[in-house]
């Protein structure tokens, strides 16, 4: 199982100044922010090996294997982040809009769709929706908006488009954004309530391009080895070469990955938890984020118990979203990695030079000779 904590860094990657995130270090700064973080699970697995944190032990005995992973794709965002975990890497980064959209692109998004579009402005969904929600009730007009990341977003109340309508939509905008304007994701933003008190809801849904090349989906599809996913995995792989269960939050979808672990006989389980980034980090809610982790980090006793003899589990993460941050987008920076399972030893693994060494790996345990842009590091980590 490969378990995608969302926004999770662990410190500035080489080149964060390029992407203005110079200082940036989600769990760093968070355990700043907090006096010390206080994950005995976490720690117990090796997460003060990676790297000193403040209220983190560096054990002598760690119950996995501990390193850190340096992204090489450009970007910063869950689409880069997955594809070089299963081992492709983008090397052309996706357009970004820090004006908005150009008026042609929005002009025929509202003639596709038949409806006019207001905002067109960057912004924090929840801010944009609050300054723009009540319009869009009176008039049925779409709200699009975007941020730092590559995204073109589409927010609609529920009472006023149905939800197949908001997807519709955003089915359209994906077949509309092509070169020069191939965004990463166009995302479905429902949301309800009424004024000064809107929020979105749980079914949120991404359009994400399609990968440009061969991953790890993809390797494992040719060899009919299993695949499951829980969260937006499938979403980010425009759907190819996987499934997913989506889930409204962090604990449905570990509770979706006990359901998925007592069900699959073998395969891959791919699973993303995107409530430390979409609730927390680009809210920059310090409090809210800690308390997350801290949930987290109760669940892991009762994953590990889950794991059978021959699997292997890689907690890791996408990209950065530092709450403690001016910025409410995503930050470059490097991801822990632990890896657990009966057959790994205590080892330290070092600082990978790329996020394609998970897919790797976990190619080679299955038994595909698929490598991608990664270098497996299975021998390092089982016991003999």
């Amino acid at each position: 199982m490969i378990l995608v904590l969302d926004g999770v860094g662990i410190g500035e990657a080489p080149d964060a100044t390029a992407y203005g995130d110079s200082g940036s270090d989600t769990l760093g700064n968070l355990a700043n922010a907090v006096g010390g973080l206080d994950l005995p699970n976490l720690e117990a697995a090796g997460l003060g090996c990676i790297k000193r944190l403040r209220g983190i032990r560096r054990v002598s005995d760690p119950i996995g294997a501990w390193g850190m992973l340096t992204p090489q794709s450009t970007g910063k965002d869950s689409t880069a982040g997955h594809w070089e975990l299963a081992g492709l890497l983008l090397t052309e980064a996706f357009p970004t809009y820090p004006t908005g959209f150009p008026e042609i692109v929005i002009a025929e998004f509202a003639r596709r769709t038949g409806r006019p579009v207001i905002g067109n402005v960057v912004g924090s969904g929840t801010e944009v929706i609050g300054r723009y929600g009540a319009e869009h009730v009176r008039t049925g007009a779409w709200i699009v908006y975007t941020s730092a990341d590559s995204v073109f977003q589409v927010a609609a109340h529920e009472a006023v488009v149905p939800i197949d309508q908001l997807y519709q939509a955003c089915i359209t905008a994906r077949e509309l954004l092509v070169s020069p304007h191939a965004v990463s994701r166009v995302i479905a933003r429902p949301f309800e309530g009424g004024q000064d008190t809107y929020s979105r809801t749980v079914r949120r849904k991404d359009f994400s391009v399609a990968p440009p090349g061969e991953t790890l989906l993809d390797a494992l599809q040719a060899r009919r080895i299993p695949r499951r996913g829980v969260g937006k995995v499938d979403d980010l792989f425009a759907n190819r070469a996987i499934s997913s269960e989506h889930v409204g939050n962090n604990a449905d979808g570990i509770s979706a990955i006990h359901r998925a672990l007592s069900e699959m006989d073998s395969g891959l389980l791919f699973a993303n938890l995107v409530d430390f980034d979409q609730l927390w980090g680009h809210r920059n809610d310090i409090a809210g984020f800690y308390e997350e982790l801290r949930n987290f980090d109760a669940a892991i006793p009762a994953l590990r118990s889950a794991l059978s003899e021959d699997d292997l589990l890689f907690l890791t993460a996408d990209h950065g979203n530092d709450p403690t941050t001016p910025s409410t987008d995503h930050s470059r920076e490097s991801v822990p990695l632990l890896v657990l399972g009966a057959r790994v030893q205590p080892t330290s693994i070092g600082d990978r030079s790329t996020l394609a060494d998970v897919g790797a790996t976990v190619a080679d345990w299955l038994g595909s000779d698929f490598r991608g842009c990664g270098t497996s590091f299975l021998p390092e980590i089982l016991s003999a």
